[in-house]
């Protein structure tokens, strides 16, 4: 075990721990997915007992939170420049589909937010990401609105928040367990269902878009 890991007090060395921790967490995370991971395996990764890894993480939860945060923020930023040309609501719908899909952690961690990541976690964590969420929303939904003008800036967020919405139901989907896959293999028909995750996701927001203003009144 690495106990000059453990023993280091500055607020530095506190911070690269934290950053050492959410690395390995991140990278156990694409390796067998965020609900494969337990906080032991974190440890392990690390060089530490449990005990050590929170001393800089109150939960596994948090930690994944954290991660949503900074992924869910550089997805932020992508969506934001791509938006930038994009005019309409099909290009629009096009941009947020497609840069969830280069993404495939943050669509993972959105798939478990609710469900998962939200429990097990202290009220000063939730206040936090809830914070950074509505901001999220907000802010690309400020610029779906510059580019869809059909749309008010509010619904332009609740594209955002519908989006991830149906990100969180459609990326386990279209990423079967082995024997989901041979079943889908021998029943095409079956598979037909399910549609692939980048066209699905597209032509929901589109509709989402779409039917907002229809409703704006009710």
């Amino acid at each position: 075990m690495d106990t000059s890991f453990r023993r280091a007090r500055q607020p530095e060395q506190k911070e690269q721990r934290r950053e050492t921790i959410l690395a390995a967490a991140r990278d156990l995370a694409l390796e067998r997915g965020v609900a494969g991971v337990s906080l032991g395996d974190i440890a392990t990764a690390v060089g530490l007992v449990k005990s050590n890894v929170l001393r800089y993480f109150g939960t596994r939860e948090e930690i994944y939170l954290q991660l949503t945060m900074r992924d869910g923020t550089a997805w932020a930023d992508a969506v934001t420049e791509r938006l930038g040309d994009a005019e309409g609501i099909g290009r629009m719908a096009a941009a947020l589909a497609d840069s969830f899909e280069e993404r495939p952690l943050y669509c993972d961690l959105i798939s478990h937010a609710e469900t998962m990541l939200e429990h097990n976690v202290s009220i000063e964590v939730l206040h936090t990401y809830k914070l950074w969420a509505i901001a999220m929303y907000g802010r690309v939904g400020g610029r779906i609105a510059a580019v869809c003008p059909e749309l008010t800036e509010q619904e332009g967020a609740s594209v955002v928040f519908a989006a991830g919405a149906f990100v969180g139901r459609l990326h386990p989907i279209t990423r079967p367990p082995a024997a989901l896959a041979e079943l889908y293999a021998r029943e095409p028909g079956i598979a037909a269902v399910f549609p692939p995750f980048g066209p699905a996701l597209q032509r929901f927001v589109a509709a989402t878009a779409t039917g907002l203003p229809a409703v704006r009144s009710q």
